[in-house]
């Protein structure tokens, strides 16, 4: 029996394995070994949503947040919106992102989460949260934050995004979450030619955090470029 969009990403995170050497300072937190309840949330949503073999648009974001999808294992997901609008309730842990506001709020004048998750799979090139040593404890990372680290995980990433396309993601147009995101998904994709075209959109968090006023406006932003 030919294996569900769902099967395929659930398999890919519980075999996620990081064993590079990180730089001094920084570590990565793979929530599907880190908390057995991640993968039972996780399958849930995948089973509910993606649980066909149709081809889905591809949007990129950085790294998970280790309060977004370093705790529920679904991207720009925290534990309010996994419950609020996808109905999975998650025990061990209580989270709020930034970033999830914003996507979910898009999400429901896409149409909702079933109608959005039909078309779009979201995930990342470094598909784990990274988190760097600070003087008040850990704090989020991006790959891209030291060169060293980018250097570290570079190969990682071209194999991950080279699963996801193997998932059956359409490859015609990739939709790249931040700018600067953009510029190294950019070097990836000239030296592993993934994908054909590359739209840049603005990252959640900048959205939340810097142009609040103007949310609706990026709201629109996305829904015309996914919509097209």
């Amino acid at each position: 029996m030919n294996k569900t969009f769902a099967d395929k990403v659930i398999e890919f995170n519980i075999n996620l394995r990081f064993s590079g050497h990180l730089p001094d300072g920084f570590e990565v937190m793979n929530p599907y070994l880190d908390n057995p309840e991640t993968v039972k949330v996780m399958r849930e949503f995948y089973h509910k949503y993606y649980n066909d073999q149709n081809r889905r648009k591809f949007i990129i974001g950085i790294n998970p947040s280790r309060h977004g999808a370093g705790v529920t294992g679904v991207p720009f997901t925290d534990t309010k919106r996994l419950e609020s609008v996808c109905g999975i309730k998650m025990n061990s842990a209580r989270t709020h992102e930034v970033s999830s506001v914003f996507v979910y709020d898009m999400i429901d004048q896409y149409g909702g989460a079933e109608e959005f998750y039909k078309d779009i799979y979201i995930n990342s090139p470094f598909p784990l949260a990274i988190v760097r040593k600070a003087k008040t404890g850990w704090l989020n990372a991006n790959y891209y934050d030291d060169k060293n680290l980018f250097e570290a995980v570079k190969d990682f990433m071209i194999d991950s995004l080279k699963k996801h396309i193997s998932m059956g993601v359409d490859t015609s147009e990739v939709f790249v979450l931040g700018k600067k995101n953009s510029e190294f998904i950019s070097k990836l994709n000239k030296e592993a030619q993934l994908f054909e075209k590359m739209t840049v959109l603005e990252h959640p968090r900048y959205i939340q955090q810097y142009k609040s006023k103007e949310k609706q406006l990026y709201i629109d932003k996305y829904i015309l470029a996914l919509k097209k």
